[in-house]
């Protein structure tokens, strides 16, 4: 009995051990089911939305799209600047085992230079473990391209990426009226929105590149695309189209702006020319110039260095920011400012000998004709360019009067025009000196700002809006460049209405027609200084010879020069308005170390204007044949 009951309570304590091990295990599974199924709601359900993001951001990329950028075409239409497809091959760091080997193998392809090789680098250097490619070489040609698209399966890691890059088709003609664009830097973001320029690799430098970049620009959109575990792009899934940058219409007229730099020859110098009813910029040019493509794709250091170590300063744009004494050029305007405030009288004649002296001081100034000019009235000192006259008339003006006058016509401060890098010019005063130089004004410096000498500057835009004040006879219009826009695909141009002319000096028709008829006898009147260039001319021009003196002429007792040695010569400059009846077009010269204004300056004046009227005579002959 006994044994029997000790076997049930034993049999009893397994059947119980066993019940409580099958709960035990069914509430572990019980709890892991539901802690599976609590984990499957969170991801399939409660966080779906954070997940499937994760997912996304993965498979899917965001690619900023860059705009086209707006093309640029003279007044006729003709294009100056334009976008072209340009290829460049990169490298992609993480994608390659052995970038020394990757870089043998592209350079036994495709030219790879030094520098090439430098800029890679360094870009390398800062992005080491980037999925995205590495600039190593721009501007492939086409035949590059098809030798690297045979051996793309053998080159993991290496990309032939397309894009668009600017091209000036003039390639130096229009270089510092339009300027170029160049590499997106730090001080460009400072000046615009770097959220603009997300994608986008090159932005305006100088010129109207840079004055309208923000109309150029257009604006960024983005690619949706879909890649591989490497990153590579599978396809695009949408994304927002980028909208193109507006294109622009100078008032530059290409034909003739050939014509100024073919002029000008193998001369440093600067021609504008204006139409001095409205301010349209008809011609800028500034020699020597640069082309403005080596910029497109990335110019080389090594380039760009010798560039800017180059004594003849291309990038320096003479017509903008270039000043220069202005020399004789003033000379009408000075004789306004005399008949004007009274010191100065149309019946008045002054004997011109070879030197000028000061009431009470010894010293000579002497004039540029050893032997002087003899009996001179004013009409004949502005035809010869006396300078012995116009010291006295200075000294009768005084410096204050005569520095207020020729501010009126547009010297001593920017034009306004809508470009970069224009320079003030400078108009000296006692008060300028004393705070610029401490030092206080002497009568002999207002003697040599009358031939416009001495501390006085201007910059060849000045001049030639100071002669299309004299053209316009005291009205003023604000130089432009462009003159209208139009958007991406839009077949109208917008035209924009020029700033209306101001009346910066009234004057009498009396005094006018005296001083515009002196500058008509320079070019015309057998003793004019540009009387060379009058030969054959079938319109009237209006003009002034001017030098800039750049040397001080040490003279004896007896009036013998000494000459200083090695000296290059003084800049040649012309200033003139035709026709004068009624006035199309104002233009100034200069030419550095030309010499003389009427030997140097006049004659590249006088094939800008007959290029100018020939192509107006030819394009309305054309005009009147569509009709």
């Amino acid at each position: 009995m006994l044994g029997g009951s000790s076997e049930v309570v034993i049999e009893h304590a397994r059947r119980r051990l066993f019940v409580a091990r099958v709960v035990v295990a069914a509430l572990i599974m019980t709890g892991a089911v539901a802690y599976v199924l609590s984990h499957l709601f969170t991801l399939q359900v409660s966080d779906h939305d954070h997940y499937h993001t994760l997912s996304e951001e993965n498979r899917l990329k965001l690619l900023p799209a860059p705009p086209a950028r707006g093309s640029i075409y003279d007044r006729n239409g003709l294009l100056l600047a334009a976008n072209r497809t340009a290829y460049s091959v990169e490298i992609i760091p993480s994608l390659v085992d052995d970038v020394d080997a990757t870089l043998r193998e592209v350079g036994a392809v495709v030219a790879v230079g030094d520098a090439d090789v430098r800029r890679f680098r360094k870009l390398l250097a800062s992005d080491a473990g980037s999925r995205h490619g590495v600039l190593l070489r721009s501007h492939l040609s086409e035949e590059e391209v098809a030798r690297l698209a045979v051996v793309r399966h053998r080159l993991d890691g290496v990309e032939v990426v397309g894009h668009l890059a600017r091209d000036y088709p003039y390639d130096e003609l229009f270089a510092h009226a339009i300027g170029y664009v160049g590499a997106v830097s730090n001080d460009d973001l400072n000046d615009f929105k770097a959220s603009q320029y997300r994608g986008v690799s090159y932005i305006g430098k100088t010129g109207v590149e840079r004055r309208y970049e923000r109309v150029l620009r257009g604006s960024a959109g983005f690619r949706r695309v879909e890649v591989d575990a490497a990153d590579r792009v599978i396809r695009d899934v949408g994304g927002h189209k980028p909208r193109p940058g507006d294109d622009l219409m100078l008032t530059l007229d290409a034909a003739l702006q050939e014509q100024a730099h073919a002029a000008l020859g193998d001369h440093h110098g600067a021609v504008v020319a204006l139409d001095p009813r409205n301010g349209d910029v008809l011609a800028l040019a500034s020699r020597p110039a640069y082309d403005p493509n080596l910029f497109s794709g990335g110019i080389s250091s090594d380039e760009y260095a010798r560039l800017r170590a180059s004594t003849s300063k291309p990038f320096f744009n003479r017509a903008l920011s270039g000043q220069y004494p202005p020399g004789s050029t003033i000379k009408p305007v000075v004789a306004l400012g005399a008949l004007h405030h009274g010191t100065g009288d149309v019946r008045r004649r002054l004997f011109a000998g070879p030197y000028y002296q000061l009431p009470g001081y010894s010293r000579r100034y002497y004039d540029w004709r050893e032997e002087g000019h003899g009996w001179v009235n004013m009409s004949k000192a502005i035809t010869q360019s006396c300078d012995v006259f116009f010291y006295d008339a200075a000294e009768r003006l005084g410096i204050v009067r005569l520095g207020a006058f020729l501010k009126r016509f547009g010297l001593g401060d920017t034009t306004g025009i809508d470009a970069t890098a224009e320079a003030p010019g400078l108009v000296p005063s006692p008060e300028w000196k004393r705070r610029a130089l401490d030092q206080p004004w002497f009568p002999a410096e207002t003697i040599i700002a009358g031939i416009g000498q001495g501390y006085m500057l201007a910059t060849p835009l000045q001049m030639a809006v100071m002669t299309a004040v004299l053209a316009m006879r005291g009205e003023q219009a604000v130089p432009r460049m462009v003159k209208a826009t139009r958007e991406a695909n839009a077949e109208a141009w917008q035209l924009l209405a020029p700033a209306a002319r101001k009346r910066v000096f009234e004057g009498t028709a009396e005094h006018w027609d005296y001083v515009v008829g002196a500058m008509v006898a320079v070019v015309h009147g057998a003793n004019g200084t540009a009387y060379r260039i009058s030969g054959d001319l079938a319109y009237f021009v209006a003009g002034k010879t001017g030098t800039a003196q750049l040397k001080t002429i040490v003279r004896d007792e007896f009036g013998s020069a000494e000459e200083q040695e090695d000296y290059p010569g003084d800049h040649a400059m012309f200033v003139a308005f035709a026709p004068v009846e009624e006035p199309e077009i104002a233009i100034a010269i200069v030419v550095e170390h030309g010499g003389s204004g009427g030997r140097a300056a006049a004659p590249v004046a006088r094939r800008i204007l007959d290029a100018y009227f020939d192509l107006n005579r030819m394009r309305l002959s054309l005009d009147a044949a569509r009709r």
